[in-house]
């Protein structure tokens, strides 16, 4: 015996609110901004200098680890 479909009720939340619901685009388009060459030199200073700093400036390991390294190196 199959059951039978009970109608739907509609949310009257969701009624009011449907008016506010807008479709999303499905890809969204980037553009790079068009920047002057010098600013472009800026730019790829910049980068390299944030590169530079995140390789070579780390910070050093928690106390906790470092004390674990030398007791288990006894």
């Amino acid at each position: 015996m199959s059951k039978k479909k009970k109608d739907k009720k509609i949310n009257a939340k969701k009624e009011k609110y449907i008016k506010f619901r807008k479709e999303k685009p499905s890809n969204m388009t980037l553009s790079s901004v068009d920047l002057t060459p010098e600013q472009e030199k800026q730019r790829k200073a910049d980068e390299d200098h944030i590169d530079s700093f995140s390789r070579y400036n780390r910070s050093p390991p928690n106390r906790e680890i470092l004390e674990r390294k030398t007791k288990s190196k006894r």
